[in-house]
């Protein structure tokens, strides 16, 4: 790092220190945040993961009679849509589910078996959680990258910039008081020099 030993860089250096200071904890703050909301998207995908796995546990005795049944399933549990909403979290957008739109079911009502409906509903409510994990997923993603770029801006103030201007400032400092006891020993001697010399002068 150059710096001039000038009382003009020992304000520009002064004016950084504050305003790198007056930022950090904006930072620190954010990162914290951060970092709780990732902890609790974590938690919420935990969850979401466990009644998915559930699910699946309590269709298994019953599971078989959907690929034997009358209705083609795969092509109405697909999602036609995903709605989603943001959130804000310290300034980053994370998507958040909201619901997911099917095609209306077209299979006769009389001639298919009452377990039909009860299948797919329950494999709708499947297709709903995995479309959810989806959604965490992608925002933790989201999330985990906005806190390694702040991570980074904190130690870059906090181990680098605030360090730099504080030496900054004390080696000015240092300097522009050893060059004012400089002048003040050169005003001396000079001083002394003059009465000497209007000393030498003056008759005997």
């Amino acid at each position: 790092m150059k710096i001039k030993f000038t009382k003009g860089e020992l304000k520009k250096q002064r004016d950084a220190l504050k305003q790198y200071e007056r930022y950090l904890p904006t930072l620190q703050l954010k990162k914290q945040q951060l970092q709780l909301e990732i902890l609790h998207q974590y938690s919420l995908l935990g969850e979401k993961k466990e009644l998915l796995a559930a699910k699946k546990q309590s269709a298994l005795s019953w599971a078989g009679l959907l690929a034997e049944g009358p209705v083609d399933f795969a092509k109405i549990i697909s999602p036609k849509n995903v709605i989603t909403t943001e959130k804000n979290i310290a300034g980053v957008d994370i998507p958040v589910f909201e619901k997911a739109e099917f095609e209306k079911a077209a299979y006769d009502l009389f001639i298919t078996p009452l377990w039909v409906d009860a299948g797919l509903e329950f494999l709708r409510e499947c297709i709903l959680l995995r479309e959810e994990i989806k959604i965490i997923e992608k925002g933790i993603v989201i999330l985990r990258h906005e806190l390694r770029i702040t991570a980074q801006r904190v130690n870059l103030f906090e181990k680098v910039k605030i360090p730099e201007a504080e030496e900054a400032i004390r080696l000015i400092k240092i300097y522009i008081g050893d060059q004012m006891v400089n002048a003040v020993g050169r005003s001396k001697i000079a001083k002394a020099k003059i009465e000497q010399e209007m000393l030498a002068e003056v008759p005997v």
